[in-house]
């Protein structure tokens, strides 16, 4: 976990990503692996059903146009799902993995927001 806590229980843990742009979650699994393929089938389930409340609460809290999810993993050798929101009127030229580098995304109380996402787990 590197950012504020969402939710967490034995299998997965849910945070925020630090930093000023609000709506963009890890899903991570509490054992260490490198890649999707090495979760055991209680990991992948615990993980989709992580992953589908984060998304339901971002759709529910922010009102976005999108919220997307990713798996990648080319700088932390540690599984983690990327759940996050494009937010309305964020300009077209910004790609879809680039939201949060626009500054024009709304300021939201971030701790609070966390406590808000943690109902819909």
């Amino acid at each position: 976990m590197v950012g504020p806590l969402v939710w967490a229980d034995d299998v997965v843990v849910v945070s925020h990503r630090p930093g000023e742009f609000p709506g963009y979650l890890f899903v991570e699994t509490r054992r260490h692996v490198a890649a999707l393929d090495e979760l055991t089938a209680e990991e992948v389930s615990a993980v989709s059903l992580a992953a589908w409340c984060a998304a339901r609460g971002l759709w529910a809290e922010l009102a976005p146009e999108h919220v997307f999810s990713a798996i990648a993993g080319r700088s932390v050798v540690h599984f983690h799902q990327h759940v996050f929101v494009r937010y309305r009127g964020t300009p077209g030229e910004i790609g879809w993995m680039d939201g949060p580098s626009w500054t024009g995304a709304p300021a939201v109380d971030i701790g609070a927001l966390c406590r808000r996402l943690a109902d819909y787990f």
